[in-house]
């Protein structure tokens, strides 16, 4: 691989001339109150409804509450830093485009890589997360799906007649996969109307939960509040608040979808900085008083299912509460679920037409008008996974690649800040060079309390990243082949 990989990039100015200089610029119509409204309901989601119970119950137990603390503290110094590559880059892009402008191709391929990572593992786990839920409610009306149809495949299930047999796949997961990569692919999309209700539902959900849970809390469940460490790191303690911080980190990874908003802020140096600060504070609260409540009401011990606020809720004992709480998280998680499809099929074609990818991935459906062959190929492999995976393992995949994708985004900020000193930024991270450092610190401080196997799987993603662009990315890339500062788009 040659030393120009680590050199050749786009230029800021053409990123965002390209990004001005289309049929319609976007309206800047967002101010902070509206970007802190998006950021709460783009992290308000799948990890509240799905993950906080096996942390709890593995890793954390009641001191669950402090590994949440710990994840936003790490959000909160990432989130400077994309505040200021959102402000100097106001467009529609993501980490990749940051990446792509700052570091060059080779780093954003590599981060490109690592979203694909995020996204598709994102989504499974969402799935499994939506399959115990609807089962939740389904059961509520007294019927009952097939237990070996509804687990990660090999897992040990207890049938109806008390005999134990082993999970097949998880069919409700990945059929809710195809289902929604169908309608992507005809060209179905949220309008913002219906995301505002679904933000909505979200919210009204966790504060009800919260309100009503509150009084059927019994502390003797917070008691240990940091269960004895088992011998084994990670496995309560102080090592289990750790390890649960990197698992629940699912939770926050939403915030930074709202960089991508910056184009449409009507003063980005403002705005998006009070945004992203501001959702991350408003979401930390809640999780934390989440926590709380669910661990108050359920022994912790008995949260590791894939939809612990449903558990939470059916020892309230009110069936009039549980009914309508399920049916928001359901709703809630679909939507979850379609817009990680569909930014990974964004990622998909941002990274072909820069040449990354074959062009397959960058086709555009003559009537549909939508990359439809990206999108198939990749409903198709998040169903796989969400049938036979264990949310456990889809969740953390997702942690680390979000924190590693965290840890360039910090870098990026540092490298720019020596290299280009001078550049207008119209927002300033504050504390240049400990709020990037400290960004990069804690990444990977709770990327260090995830497993081994877990970093074993993201070096073997990595290695089969860097082999694709070796062999075909770098021979493909369109910015080298044109001997220009941006590939057309």
């Amino acid at each position: 691989m040659d030393s120009s990989a680590l050199t050749a990039r786009k230029s800021i100015p053409d990123i965002v001339a390209s990004a001005d200089g289309g049929e319609a610029p976007l309206r800047k119509s967002l101010g902070p109150v509206s970007i802190t409204a998006m950021g709460i309901g783009a992290i308000i989601g799948a990890g509240i409804f799905v993950l906080t119970g096996t942390a709890a119950a593995q890793y954390a137990g009641p001191a669950l509450m402090l590994s949440f603390v710990l994840g936003g503290i790490a959000c909160a110094f990432v989130g400077l830093c994309y505040a200021e590559l959102a402000a100097l880059i106001p467009v529609s892009g993501s980490s990749y485009t940051y990446t792509y402008a700052t570091l060059g191709e080779l780093a954003a391929w590599i981060i490109g890589w690592d979203l694909i990572l995020e996204y598709a593992m994102g989504a499974a786990t969402v799935a499994v997360g939506w399959s115990g839920y609807v089962g939740s409610l389904l059961g509520g009306f007294g019927l009952h799906l097939p237990a070996t149809l509804t687990q990660a495949t090999g897992t040990v299930v207890h049938l109806a007649d008390g005999r134990e047999a082993r999970a097949l796949l998880n069919l409700p997961a990945a059929l809710i996969v195809l289902a929604l990569t169908a309608l992507l692919v005809l060209g179905t999309r949220e309008s913002s109307r219906l995301n505002n209700i679904m933000v909505a539902v979200k919210l009204a959900i966790v504060l009800a939960f919260i309100l009503v849970g509150a009084a059927y809390v019994s502390p003797a469940h917070w008691q240990p509040f940091l269960p004895a460490n088992t011998g084994e790191f990670g496995h309560f303690g102080w090592s289990g608040v750790l390890r649960g911080a990197g698992v629940v980190f699912f939770a926050f990874i939403g915030f930074d979808a709202i960089s991508t908003a910056a184009q449409e802020a009507k003063s980005p140096q403002r705005d998006m900085p009070i945004g992203i600060l501001a959702s991350l504070a408003i979401c930390t609260l809640l999780y934390v008083l989440v926590a709380a409540v669910l661990t108050g009401l359920v022994p912790y011990a008995q949260l590791d299912v894939a939809d612990p606020i449903a558990k939470g809720v059916d020892a309230m004992g009110l069936p009039w509460l549980s009914g309508l709480i399920k049916i928001g998280a359901v709703a809630g998680l679909t939507t979850v679920i379609l817009v990680l499809l569909y930014g990974q099929s964004r990622i998909f074609l941002t990274i072909s037409r820069d040449g990354l990818l074959p062009p397959a991935f960058s086709r555009i459906h003559p009537r549909w008008r939508t990359p439809w062959i990206s999108q198939i190929v990749i409903g198709s492999i998040v169903a796989l996974i969400a049938a036979v995976l264990p949310i456990g393992i889809l969740g953390e995949m997702v942690s680390i690649g979000t924190l590693f994708a965290f840890v360039m985004v910090c870098g990026a900020v540092l490298y720019l800040r020596r290299h280009a000193p001078r550049m207008d930024r119209p927002f300033r991270a504050p504390g240049v060079p400990v709020v990037p450092v400290l960004g990069i610190g804690f990444s990977l401080l709770l990327m260090a309390g995830l497993p081994f196997d877990t970093w074993l799987r993201l070096v073997v993603w990595m290695a089969a990243g860097l082999a694709i662009y070796a062999f075909y990315g770098r021979r493909h890339s369109l910015l080298r082949q044109e001997g220009r500062a941006a590939p057309g788009r």
